[in-house]
């Protein structure tokens, strides 16, 4: 063995595959995938939007309440935790060590965390998934969290406004799982039976089983600037019709565009978009409520129909 195989290839290999220093969350700045590097005071400032793409970054569901709800004011609800890992999946690593690596990464119990606060000085129920948490999958715990959301939200008559951002069901928990969306669609009914708002924020992304369930059902649609809304993605849908589809198809413009949602809404004008829009429904549905209740009075025989 000579010396260059011996002493300078072993340095080379030690050089190359040097560690890089590791991230530090607790820095000043951050950067943004158009590479704009921002201060992070001024991003949090800019509600999390980049100053010079406008992209709307992903946030954490803590995050989302403060700046949605009045004076950053929020009670997180404690939400039913059902059994982890019930089949004991596992793929390349154990689904046990994944939900613990999520729990200590995102500080919360599963994907969807519900808060209640006030908006502009209405009482409301506040649901958001975190994509850090396994991609915002819902699982077991996420159907839990949401239908009791639902409950909180019909107990207290207040409106209920849920922010989606996920790729979709979480697999490891198969048809458990896929359970959870038609419990999600019998909790939205109770919701409407009670005359209560439900309004759905898309975000980026918006997909699956998601979009299939609690993301369309919502009476007024709503969606972040550039979101990536759909159910199959971009690529699947083309290499199944085989067809080349266009450049900003999915995109929250586009599919509003189509129909397929009422309003595109950057994240600073939420606040006052969602608030007018729940005191005009729930004025709305005080007087049906009030027109429903005294044609019962005078006919005794029908029944009492409550619009949503």
């Amino acid at each position: 063995m000579n010396w260059i195989t011996k002493f300078i290839k072993p340095k080379l290999k030690t050089l190359l595959n040097k560690k890089q220093p590791k991230r530090n969350d607790s820095g000043l700045w951050t950067t943004c995938v158009c590479q704009q590097l921002i201060y992070k005071e001024d991003l949090h400032n800019n509600f999390f939007v980049c100053p010079k793409c406008e992209t709307h970054q992903k946030i954490s569901c803590r995050d989302r309440f403060k700046i949605f709800l009045d004076n950053s004011e929020y009670e997180i609800l404690k939400t039913p935790l059902p059994q982890d890992d019930p089949l004991n999946f596992v793929d390349t690593k154990k689904y046990i060590d994944r939900l613990t690596a999520a729990r200590k990464l995102t500080k919360q119990n599963d994907a969807i965390m519900i808060a209640t606060g006030t908006l502009k000085g209405l009482n409301v129920t506040v649901g958001a998934q975190n994509f850090s948490f396994i991609g915002g999958s819902v699982g077991s715990a996420s159907g839990e969290a949401f239908i009791y959301g639902i409950q909180n939200a019909i107990d207290n008559q207040t409106p209920f406004i849920f922010f989606c951002c996920s790729g979709g069901i979480r697999m490891m928990e198969s048809a458990i799982a896929l359970q959870q969306m038609t419990r999600i669609v019998v909790a939205v009914n109770e919701l409407r039976k009670n005359n209560l708002p439900y309004i759905v924020v898309l975000t980026n992304p918006s997909y699956g089983g998601v979009t299939a369930s609690m993301g369309m059902l919502g009476d007024i649609q709503i969606a972040e600037p550039k979101s990536q809304i759909g159910f199959a993605g971009k690529r699947v849908i083309e290499q199944t019709i085989g067809e080349t589809l266009p450049e900003n198809f999915q995109t929250a413009e586009y599919v509003k565009d189509h129909g397929g949602i009422d309003l595109v809404v950057s994240r600073k004008n939420l606040r006052d978009t969602i608030g007018n829009l729940i005191t005009i429904l729930l004025k709305k549905n005080k007087i049906t409520s009030t027109e429903a209740t005294n044609e019962n009075q005078e006919d005794p025989q029908k029944t009492l129909v409550v619009a949503s």
